[in-house]
C-alpha cells in the first residue's frame, strides 16, 4: 500500500496554510492597530483580538505541529515536556478564536438590535474587558488538555512526543470533558452565531422597511437613508465574517456529532469517507483562522487603501535609498 493520498494533500495543504496564514493575520493586526480603517475602535479592537488568536492557531497547529510531524518529526518541539504546553496552546487559542468570533457577533447584534444597550456595551473599553475575558476563560478550559498526554516512546531517556493517555478514552471523567469541550467548541459557538444572524437580519429587514416607509412619505423614494448608510458597512462585515465561520466548520460540527452519535474512535483504513471527512473537516477549520483578512480586503475599501500603503512603502523607501 502506498502513501496515502489524504496524507499526500496535507503535506502540501498545511505548509500552504502556514505560509499564508502568519503574514495575513500580521498585516491585519498591523493595519486594524492603527485604527485608520474607518471602523469604530470597538469593532478595531474585538477584529485585532480575533487576528491574534487565529495568528497563535496558525502556529501552534499548522506550523508546530503539522508542518513539524511532516519535515522535522526529530525537531526538539516534540519533546514531550515541550509538545505538551504546545497542545494545550492550540486548544486554547482555537477556543478563544471561536468565542471572540461569537462575541463580536453579540456585539454587533446589539448594536443593531438593542438601542438601550448599544451606548453602554458597545464602547472600547467593554470590548477590551470581553476579550480579556473570553481570553482567560478560554486558557482556563484548555488547561486539561495539558494533563491528557503522555509520551509515545523514550529515546536516550528523553521522552519524546505527545498522545493520548491509554484511560483517556476509557475514563468517564474524561470522556465527559471531552464531550464538555465538543459542545463548548465548536457547537454552541456555531448555532450561537447562527441564531445572531437570523435575529440580526430580521431586525435589519423590519427596520429598513420603516424607515423606507417615513423617509418615501416625507422626502421621496429616492433619497438615501445616511443611517442605513453607514451602518451598512458594519453589517457587510458583520456576515462575511460569520458566514466563512459557518461554512469553514460546519463540517466539524456535523461530524463531531455523528461521531459521538456513532461512537466512532477508530477507521478501517485511510480510504475510509468517515476518516476523509475528519481530515477535511480539520483542514477547513484551519482555513478559518487565515480568512478574515482577505474578507477585510474583499469589504473594506480603507482597509485596501492601508494594505496598499504598506505595501508601496518599502518600495518607495528602496527607491529613495537608489537615486540617493
Amino acid at each position: 500500500m502506498g502513501y496515502p493520498v489524504m496524507f499526500q494533500i496535507e503535506d502540501i495543504y498545511y505548509p500552504a496554510l502556514a505560509a499564508v496564514g502568519v503574514p495575513v493575520n500580521l498585516v491585519a493586526i498591523v493595519i486594524l492597530s492603527r485604527g485608520k480603517c474607518g471602523l469604530s475602535k470597538c469593532i478595531s479592537r474585538y477584529l485585532v483580538g480575533m487576528a491574534v488568536a487565529d495568528l497563535l492557531v496558525v502556529i501552534t497547529d499548522p506550523i508546530l505541529t503539522r508542518v513539524g510531524k511532516i519535515y522535522f518529526p526529530d525537531s526538539f518541539v516534540f519533546i514531550t515536556p515541550v509538545c505538551r504546553p504546545i497542545m494545550f496552546l492550540g486548544y486554547a487559542a482555537t477556543v478563544v478564536s471561536v468565542w471572540l468570533t461569537v462575541a463580536f457577533t453579540f456585539d454587533r447584534f446589539v448594536a443593531i438590535c438593542c438601542e438601550n444597550l448599544k451606548t453602554k456595551y458597545c464602547t472600547e473599553k467593554m470590548a477590551a474587558v470581553v476579550i480579556g475575558t473570553v481570553s482567560v476563560l478560554g486558557c482556563l478550559e484548555s488547561v486539561p488538555w495539558y494533563f491528557i498526554y503522555e509520551p509515545y516512546l523514550i529515546i536516550d531517556n528523553v521522552p519524546r512526543h505527545c498522545i493520548f493517555k491509554l484511560n483517556f478514552r476509557t475514563s468517564p471523567v474524561w470522556a465527559g470533558f471531552e464531550l464538555f469541550h465538543l459542545i463548548l467548541t465548536p457547537c454552541v459557538p456555531f448555532f450561537l452565531i447562527l441564531l445572531l444572524n437570523v435575529m440580526t437580519v430580521r431586525r435589519i429587514l423590519v427596520a429598513s422597511q420603516v424607515r423606507r416607509g417615513l423617509r418615501g412619505r416625507s422626502n421621496g423614494e429616492n433619497h438615501k437613508d445616511p443611517e442605513m448608510e453607514n451602518r451598512k458597512k458594519s453589517i457587510i462585515l458583520l456576515f462575511s465574517i460569520s458566514g466563512s465561520f459557518i461554512l469553514l466548520w460546519v463540517t466539524q460540527v456535523v461530524n463531531n456529532i455523528y461521531r459521538r452519535i456513532s461512537d466512532t474512535r477508530y477507521y478501517n483504513s485511510y480510504t475510509d469517507p468517515r476518516f476523509i471527512t475528519q481530515a477535511t473537516s480539520g483542514m477547513l477549520q484551519l482555513l478559518s483562522s487565515c480568512t478574515n483578512t482577505c474578507i477585510y480586503v474583499l469589504t473594506q475599501a480603507k482597509f485596501r487603501e492601508e494594505l496598499k500603503n504598506a505595501v508601496k512603502y518599502p518600495l518607495n523607501l528602496i527607491v529613495k535609498l537608489v537615486k540617493s
